[in-house]
């Protein structure tokens, strides 16, 4: 009697990497180190908004000791100071001209020092080139000019911000449009092996 043939068959099943083959199917390849984590849209807004408040916190602290009150940061969003001519408009460019390099130098030295902002190294994220290597002193620069749109009243959130948003969401690397000037990534900085992490504090 011959044996009946085993319906049921066992496989070992490979675990594939969505984001991996998406990068293949556009013909593209994949460079980012196995096993990192890329951080989520959502994460990484809040973690901007907390840098934001953290700057314009430091800004309305020394402006409000070394000006008064009717010299503090948040005068900058006072369009009627803008138009009042002489010394309001003086102190309302002034103003603006704290905040925009304030966050240029924000972004810039604290990715130079840590590899990440204050609110990112919180949130456990870190800033790396898409091979995992850390940005050198040129991207840092390029990404902290670029982040001062965000900045812009009004148009700064509700369009350049939601306009990334939507890139982060939308993309397999989740890469911004200023991620993909400078050619970064943000991930979790724990899924970074232990020789691209040496850089993080």
């Amino acid at each position: 009697m011959a044996e009946q043939e085993n319906p049921i068959s066992t496989h070992q099943v490979e675990f594939v990497n969505p984001a991996k083959e998406a990068v293949k199917a556009a013909g593209g390849h994949w460079v980012i180190p196995e096993g990192t984590i890329l951080a989520g849209a959502s994460t990484r807004a809040l973690a901007y908004m907390i840098d934001t408040i953290f700057v314009m916190g430091v800004l309305y602290l020394l402006t409000s000791i070394l000006g008064g009150q009717g010299a503090s940061i948040v005068q900058a969003y006072n369009l009627g100071l803008a138009l009042s001519g002489g010394k309001g408009t003086v102190l309302f460019l002034v103003d603006w001209f704290l905040i925009f390099s304030s966050n240029y130098l924000y972004h810039k030295f604290t990715g130079l020092r840590y590899g990440r902002s204050y609110a990112q190294r919180w949130f456990g994220l870190a800033v790396v080139l898409e091979d995992g290597k850390p940005l050198v002193k040129s991207d840092w620069d390029a990404r902290a000019l670029r982040k001062m749109k965000y900045a812009v009243p009004v148009l700064g959130m509700l369009l350049f911000g939601i306009r990334d948003l939507m890139l982060i969401h939308k993309r397999h690397t989740h890469q911004s449009s200023i991620d993909l000037t400078v050619g970064s990534i943000v991930v979790d900085g724990t899924s970074l092996p232990p020789a691209l992490r040496k850089h993080l504090r």
